[in-house]
């Protein structure tokens, strides 16, 4: 895991890009804190910089940027490959030689090989840019399910990218202005929803796509989406596939030279993945958890009762209201882009990393493959109701009208959003899972950004099967697509490799999830994650049993005690409340990290 960065550009900035790529390099210096390098092409046409954490090949024949042999290809790629050994001997059995151990080589050779196609043979999270010295061409790619981050910033020929939106924004060459459609997506859904970011201008790169750079012209093209097509399968065949698929992802995702430790909370996701880490690994697992003195909010217990039982060195942080107020300033000087969630991986990343971790694993990704949450139900009802109300157009459109402008809470205000327009499965999730109405967040943008028109926006991944989809697979695509990889993910990512730590997601797996994919959603999705349950046999029953609960902090109470100097005085509209708590932490969250990249 590491910190990638680069310029590609004809006739623009060769003066200064020693200057701008070392900016670059500096920003994205604590994603790799074990070394560091910069590639500067002899014509200047392309510079890539790279900050390494070491976690295969420890030694130098690991350095980033790496070339080829000959010189004509480098690469800066920060990721892991967990089938790089299969690979690499595949292609020794062609004739090809390594001089390293690294999954990087194999990525360099690999598409010496495939050119484009490279990508379809990795498993596992990766961005990466490839540059061709002799075609002067740049081929830049993003994981399938985005797990990693690839900002970009294009200005005639020239094209900037990296692993974070402060790079980018640290080479100096972007103008520092909100992006209408970013802004709006961050006060409807949380997060700003790819592929904007915040920031005008600045993209990011969608999960599952490549871009291809050749002087002033550039290709995107998506290489792999969901499909969840089903077919045929009993619920024994079932239970059977998800376990087969679970034991292979996580033995997969233990590939490492350093040792690897556990995210364990009081869920089922990541007890199930402790549960068959424990089949898989002979030596002593690590696992990391956060509690609370607030014993409603805090899982600590029975995380300590789930370590006992498989017997894992088990490390517990109980963050205090007063520990908390001295970590936040850290927590608002790492954030990248600002978003309702990330703070929580903040303190257990601070944790695994100060006990000696390297790498974690987290259930993450869980609850979008297996109906965790309550969307699974509730989007797929406000569909059909929305569909009953709208035979009578006038009336669907009329309640919404009212709600929308009179909704006497958020949530009312958010479906009348929903009735009065198409009763979709998109337009249903947003209602669902939205923070701020249409109207509360046109009034928020134009306070930010003047009186403008708002573009219509929709802020879902289609599909190009979906119309053979039910309902519940729809919802676990918006989930996948939407809430886990911009803003799960996301904060994830930015989160743990501020402690320069490396975060893998087992139950987010490209092969897992083709693997599973087929299951029909009645048996995919039953709700309580039943297919889950029965798949990990492991699961000891006070985990079953006991009732679903999200993992949250105590915030409200935080922000209006200890955390009040930093949620307080909100600048917003008149009439637009800040209950709940998520509403106020969104603003507030805005506010700060405005200050910051306007400095």
């Amino acid at each position: 895991m590491c910190g990638i960065a680069g310029i590609l550009t004809v006739n623009q900035y060769q003066d200064n890009l020693e200057t701008i790529i070392g900016r670059m390099q500096t920003a994205i210096q604590h994603r790799g804190p074990d070394d560091r390098g910069i590639y500067i092409s002899p014509d200047k046409q392309a510079t890539f910089a790279h900050t390494r954490l070491s976690i295969i090949d420890l030694t130098s024949a690991g350095h980033q940027p790496m070339s080829s042999s000959d010189g004509r290809y480098w690469i800066t790629f920060n990721g892991e490959i967990y089938n790089f050994q299969q690979l690499r001997q595949n292609l020794i059995s062609q004739g090809e030689e390594f001089s390293s151990h690294t999954d990087t080589e194999v990525i360099l050779k690999l598409y010496q090989k495939e050119g484009l196609n490279c990508v379809q043979h990795l498993r596992g999270m990766f961005a990466f840019a490839i540059w061709d010295e002799w075609e002067k061409t740049c081929f830049l790619a993003r994981d399938p399910l985005g797990i990693k981050p690839l900002y970009y910033w294009q200005s005639g020929s020239t094209l900037v990218f990296a692993s974070e939106l402060r790079a980018i924004l640290a080479s100096g060459l972007p103008a520092v202005n909100l992006s209408q459609s970013g802004l709006y997506g961050y006060l409807i859904s949380g997060s700003a929803p790819e592929p904007y970011t915040l920031i005008e201008d600045i993209n990011c790169l969608e999960a599952g796509y490549w871009l291809y750079w050749q002087a002033d012209k550039i290709t995107k093209k998506q290489y792999w989406e969901i499909d969840f097509t089903p077919q045929k399968i009993s619920l024994i065949e079932a239970q059977e596939r998800v376990h087969t698929a679970l034991l292979d992802s996580i033995k997969h995702h233990f590939v490492s030279d350093v040792p690897v430790g556990l995210f364990l909370s009081g869920g089922i996701d990541s007890t199930a993945v402790l549960a068959l880490a424990s089949q898989t690994q002979k030596e002593e697992l690590h696992t990391y958890s956060i509690a609370f003195e607030e014993q409603e909010w805090s899982e600590g217990e029975i995380a300590q009762k789930t370590a006992k039982l498989f017997g894992t060195k088990h490390t517990e942080y109980k963050v205090t209201a007063a520990a908390a107020k001295e970590l936040l300033p850290q927590f608002l000087a790492a954030i990248d882009q600002p978003s309702i969630d990330g703070f929580n991986t903040f303190c257990v990343s601070q944790i695994a990393r100060e006990g000696g971790a390297k790498v974690v694993l987290s259930g993450l990704g869980g609850d979008e493959l297996f109906g965790g949450y309550k969307s699974f139900q509730k989007v797929p009802q406000m569909v059909k109701w929305g569909k009953q109300l709208h035979t009578v157009t006038s009336i669907g459109k009329g309640i919404g009208m009212g709600l929308s402008q009179w909704g006497n809470s958020p949530k009312m205000k958010r479906l009348g959003d929903f009735l009065y327009a198409k009763p979709s499965i998109n337009n249903a999730y947003r209602s669902f899972r939205g923070i701020f109405s249409h109207r509360e967040a046109y009034a928020i943008v134009q306070q930010y950004i003047g009186n403008q028109a708002l573009s219509n926006h929709s802020f879902t991944s289609p599909n190009s099967n979906s119309q053979v989809f039910t309902l519940e697979d729809q919802v676990s695509v918006l989930e996948l697509s939407c809430y886990m990889r911009n803003q799960l993910l996301r904060d994830s990512d930015v989160m743990s490799m501020n402690w320069g730590l490396e975060l893998r997601v087992p139950l987010v797996d490209k092969n897992l999830l083709e693997t599973i994919a087929p299951i029909p959603s009645n048996i995919r999705l039953a709700a309580g994650k039943q297919l889950l349950i029965q798949a990990v046999s492991e699961l000891p029953d006070f985990v079953v049993n006991r009732p679903k609960k999200g993992f949250f902090f105590p915030f409200e109470q935080w922000m209006s005690n200890e955390w009040s100097d930093y949620f307080s005085n909100i600048n917003s509209p008149k009439n637009i409340p800040l209950q709940p708590w998520y509403r106020r932490w969104n603003l507030a969250i805005l506010k700060h990290w405005l200050e910051k990249v306007s400095t």
